[in-house]
């Protein structure tokens, strides 16, 4: 086996949803750290797809002038140590040829369809991604004895939960929106394959990630776009919300250690919270926005929306204990980041 430095092992990891916001990072840190991943993604239209293709860019996938769509390209940066294969986890054929294609020492899902509100919409999307996709997922690595899957579970399966900081222990029986019952079942399908065919699988629940390269339908974006461009920002709950606001980087470190570090090996299924453990009230979290850009928000205070929840805080000491896991960023520092991207990236 081709080892880097003598001292880390050179491991091939899929990366699904490397289009993505935390995809995207993720797989940029493996790479820096000189692993391989092949990176897969539906580059589907729930936000806009030019952000997507930049993320592709700032890994360096091919892309030529001919094509709208990628497939199977390599990287200018990263060589062959970075693919990128266009594709849909609920394609049954596909996904398994892929895994026949490729021998991964581990895989990390990440793509999903995401968004609680976007759920009253268009409910079957998030059966096809979340849960057939997620059954292709750990069919895959059934059939290709793949050691670990670390996977993208979330905070929402805590619902309206008053039981904070909320602990992995907790009962999560009743989930108020679809997509937050699709992670619920996906954490399910995880057990039921540990149990089954033992091979280990991490499920990781996020807590409100936020940070450059964002997604436009979270907040940290919306504010920022709204207040640049002298629009009102939507305000729910009258703003009496609060979330565990969690800095990017902060998550890839966690995500990373799950993919790499010894775990035990007598526990095969796992649930981590991954979050800041330090929630921030909502009108505080625009306050940073609004010092950030130095311009004050105009706010349409509006009551709270179907599927939403009032707050979210994670107990994050068993990640901790686990993959000595610290976030590191403060709400203030994390926002300024965002702003400074938003405003190179778009040009404001």
């Amino acid at each position: 086996m081709e080892q880097q430095n003598d001292k880390t092992e050179i491991k091939t990891i899929l990366v699904t949803g490397v289009a993505g916001f935390i995809g995207f990072h993720v797989a940029k840190s493996l790479l820096n750290l000189g692993h391989c991943i092949i990176g897969i993604d539906n580059i589907n239209d729930y936000y806009d797809i030019n952000l997507k293709y930049a993320r592709l860019t700032e890994l360096g996938v091919l892309r030529t002038e001919a094509e709208q769509d990628l497939h199977a390209t390599s990287s200018e940066t990263f060589g062959d140590r970075m693919q990128f294969i266009k594709m849909n986890l609920e394609d049954r054929e596909a996904m398994a040829q892929l895994f026949q294609d490729f021998k991964f020492d581990s895989v990390c899902n990440l793509a999903a369809q995401a968004g609680v509100r976007y759920s009253l919409q268009n409910p079957n999307a998030y059966a096809d991604s979340n849960l057939i996709g997620f059954l292709n997922i750990l069919e895959g690595c059934r059939n290709h004895h793949i050691k670990r899957l670390v996977y993208a579970s979330s905070s929402s399966v805590y619902g309206n939960s008053d039981a904070v900081p909320f602990k992995e222990t907790a009962n999560v029986d009743y989930p108020i929106s679809l997509y937050a019952a699709t992670k619920k079942a996906n954490e399910l399908m995880a057990h039921t394959y540990s149990h089954l065919y033992g091979f280990e699988t991490i499920g990781l629940r996020f807590f409100t990630v936020y940070g450059p390269w964002g997604r436009p339908d979270m907040a940290m974006f919306l504010f920022t776009d709204a207040i640049i461009n002298d629009r009102p920002i939507k305000v729910f709950n009258n703003g009496d919300l609060s979330r565990d606001f969690t800095y990017i980087d902060d998550i890839v470190s966690g995500v990373v250690a799950t993919l790499l570090q010894p775990s035990e090996a007598s526990r095969l299924y796992k649930l981590y919270n991954i979050g800041n453990s330090q929630p921030v009230q909502l009108l505080d979290y625009i306050e940073a926005v609004e010092e950030a850009l130095g311009k004050t928000a105009i706010k349409d205070m509006l009551p709270m929306q179907p599927g939403d929840v009032k707050q979210t805080y994670a107990d994050t000491s068993a990640l901790e204990q686990q993959y000595k896991y610290k976030p590191k960023t403060d709400v203030k520092a994390g926002v300024k980041a965002f702003v400074d991207w938003y405003k190179t990236f778009y040009k404001n």
